[in-house]
């Protein structure tokens, strides 16, 4: 168990430290992969260098539940970041071989603290923080981190729905 409170096993904080990330910025899709500490490889999307922060709604706790709950989930997220007048990006997180994919936000601009407390709402374990030096896990209801370089490439295909006229 990590963190303060211990709720995340160690497996899910395994399996969340080796992901991928996709995300939609302007049309294009980018996956981002973490790398050896100190390694930032490929563009950062924010030309003014704004942290990214990467939350999904679903599979609360890490574990799964029906595609309905997890799809009124994203909506309950997408509406909140909204009426927040937050800008974000369609994304989604996975394993390596994107065989299990779970749709997320890469959310501009928020502090570490605000997409924790984001993340926990949605009963989370953690949400993804990228900036141009780093790219770090963090445990939404503890403060454990674990801290990476980054790489960016662009997937192919992608095969993420965006509600917003991406590529579906």
């Amino acid at each position: 168990m990590l963190g303060k409170g211990g709720q995340v096993p160690v497996a899910n904080w395994q399996l969340y430290q080796a992901a991928v990330v996709r995300l939609s910025v302007d049309g294009a899709w980018l996956q981002v992969a973490p790398a050896e500490p100190g390694v930032h490889a490929g563009a950062f999307p924010d030309p003014e260098g704004r942290t990214i922060h990467v939350i999904t709604a679903h599979n609360p706790r890490g574990r799964t539940v029906p595609a309905a709950d997890n799809a009124r989930a994203h909506r309950r997220l997408t509406a909140e970041l909204d009426a927040l007048a937050l800008s974000w990006w369609p994304a989604a997180g996975g394993d390596v071989t994107w065989t299990h994919v779970e749709e997320s936000v890469a959310v501009v601009g928020l502090d570490d603290d605000t997409a924790r407390r984001i993340g926990a709402r949605y009963e989370q374990d953690a949400v993804f923080a990228w900036d141009p030096r780093r790219w770090r896990l963090l445990e939404c209801e503890g403060d454990h981190q674990v801290t990476s370089g980054w790489s960016v490439t662009v997937p192919m295909p992608v095969t993420v729905p965006d509600e917003r006229g991406g590529p579906a």
